[in-house]
């Protein structure tokens, strides 16, 4: 491909977006950069401080608990209070925490700081996702999330290999790199991005219509997207959590694990903005189907690749799961907003983030479980089974929502009308009405 070509093709990828969506962009980007915390938490608590495996793992799980009560908490606030006010709350409640952290002695001490840790960094999940559903177009949210994701993973790689040098010379720069880089989030977001929440009474949403969590819980179709995502999320999450332990067993060293683990990163950086271009315009519940089973059969191939105790092997594999996750983020993402009314993004979204934090919860327990009990491969095929569910969840779910579009247009043509909406599966984007079938 020449320059030329190569140029123009970045030039379509990032053109046409709207400039708050580049200020919050930045201020992704510029976050991720500074995650350092996440990155030597374990080694931070065992070889600093002195702790047990035993305790890093109660501190990680603390963590994640943390994420996942602003799962629901942060997409209440994102509805009521507004992207922008939770968003710099969030920001600035995390620099605190993570700042406290750095000082922080005591197990007790840690642990408790450790779930604001987790509530407070999570908490900008929703608004984030809500506010780019709120100033991109329908047509180009995809793009959009796609870029967004991308740059999560361009910060979180550059501040991986930067955090092993930073501890190195003292791990409370650490915390306090990630606690200032934070703030300078939140200062991004107070000065160039503007709330962008829908006026009341804007958009579809009438009156007696308004949007709470029981609305979301009651939405059958919503509800089984979040659930297959939860078992999407618990393959994907075998990366951080069995693959390591897996391989340790097998023989293999951290290095190894190391090296398989950073093509993960290197991949979606390299390939994720010209991939979405790819399947930006092809439908949503056929991508869900085959990263589905990509994620799926991509870890179950660990079985195979752990037997030939070569790297290579296992980094094909890595390979599998990626493309998987690259098809997968994106369009998850733009469906989760299809199905969400406009004036309940928030709270749509804080659900639909609940259930990768609690797959971040069960993968750990799921895998040592396993691992322990069974061994390796049963763990591999395990993900493969699930990937295999949700493949088929996708499927059907797909197939239904095609048949109920097709009853309703074949309605409408009878009755002289026009079918209303599109398939939120299909090729055309449309606002979800509340109660909306």
């Amino acid at each position: 491909m020449s320059v030329g070509r190569v140029g123009r093709a970045v030039r379509e990828s990032v053109s046409g977006l709207p400039r708050e969506f580049w200020w919050l962009w930045t201020s992704t980007l510029v976050n991720r950069l500074g995650a350092f915390v996440a990155t030597f938490m374990a080694l931070y608590l065992t070889l600093e401080r002195g702790y047990s495996a035993s305790y890093a793992g109660l501190v990680a799980s603390l963590h994640g608990l943390g994420s996942v009560v602003a799962s629901l908490g942060a997409g209440v606030m994102t509805d009521r209070l507004g992207r922008r006010p939770t968003l710099l709350i969030a920001q600035t409640s995390t620099a605190a925490s993570v700042a406290l952290l750095g000082f922080m002695s005591h197990p007790v001490a840690i642990a408790g700081v450790a779930f604001l840790v987790g509530m407070a960094s999570s908490a900008s999940r929703p608004a984030v996702q809500a506010m780019i559903a709120d100033v991109v177009p329908p047509a180009e949210r995809m793009r959009a999330f796609s870029l967004n994701y991308w740059a999560i993973n361009l910060g979180f790689a550059v501040s991986s290999a930067a955090a092993g040098f930073v501890a190195e010379f003292s791990y409370l720069a650490g915390f306090l790199i990630e606690a200032v880089m934070t703030l300078l989030c939140a200062v991004v977001v107070f000065l160039k991005v503007p709330e962008s929440r829908p006026a009341s009474g804007s958009g579809p949403q009438t009156e007696g219509t308004a949007v709470g969590l029981l609305t979301v819980l009651r939405d059958r179709r919503y509800m089984s997207v979040v659930g297959l995502s939860f078992l999407v999320a618990l393959v994907f999450q075998q990366g951080a959590v069995g693959l390591p332990v897996a391989m340790g067993r097998a023989g293999f060293s951290p290095a190894d694990y190391g090296l398989a683990i950073a093509l993960n990163g290197v991949l979606i950086v390299a390939l994720q903005i010209p991939l979405t271009r790819f399947i930006e315009h092809r439908s949503p519940g056929r991508l869900l189907v085959v990263s589905s089973l990509l994620a799926g059969y991509g870890f179950g191939l660990t079985a195979f690749a752990g037997s030939t105790g070569s790297v290579g092997a296992i980094a094909l594999t890595v390979c599998v799961w990626t493309l998987a996750e690259m098809i997968n983020a994106p369009t998850q993402t733009g469906l989760v907003v299809r199905l969400s009314p406009v004036h309940g993004r928030g709270r749509y979204q804080g659900v639909y983030s609940l259930s990768w934090s609690l797959a971040a919860l069960v993968a750990p327990l799921m895998a040592g479980f396993v691992i322990d009990r069974f061994g390796a491969g049963w763990l591999w095929g395990l993900c493969a089974l699930v990937g295999t569910v949700a493949g088929l969840g996708y499927g059907l779910l797909t197939r239904r929502t095609g048949e109920g579009e097709g009853r309703r247009k074949g309605r409408a043509e009878a009755s002289g009308g026009s079918a209303s909406g599109g398939s939120v599966f299909g090729g055309v984007e449309a606002e979800k009405e509340v109660g909306a079938p």
